[in-house]
């Protein structure tokens, strides 16, 4: 099962094993990870916004022009911002590090 590294904005790491075919969303819920997914994973807010470690940024699937609209809402979004929801669990993203922002913006 592959496992996420989830940092939070102080820095501190939760390492959790993730089911494949679950958003990051689901298994950040699942694991208690404080990232808050106001929409349930429809693609209708920001605030399951999370910063995707370089190394792994390029190896995800590009991400949906409406995934990118919601981006443009998102509070301190960087280069590597995604959605967590739109971000599917898979063999290959084995060691997958995200990092979890301080706040979330809801509109």
């Amino acid at each position: 099962m592959p496992k996420i590294h989830f940092k939070d904005s102080s820095g501190d790491e939760k390492i959790v094993d993730a089911p494949v075919g679950l958003s990051l969303l689901e298994v950040a819920h699942m694991n208690n990870v404080d990232l808050e997914g106001a929409c349930e994973g429809s693609l209708a807010c920001s605030t399951c916004h999370v910063i995707i470690d370089d190394y792994w940024f390029d190896k995800l699937p590009k991400a949906s022009e409406a995934e990118e609209d919601m981006l443009d809402l998102a509070f301190g979004v960087a280069q590597t911002s995604r959605l967590g929801c739109q971000i599917t669990i898979t063999d290959e993203l084995d060691g997958l590090s995200v990092k979890v922002p301080s706040s979330t913006r809801n509109h």
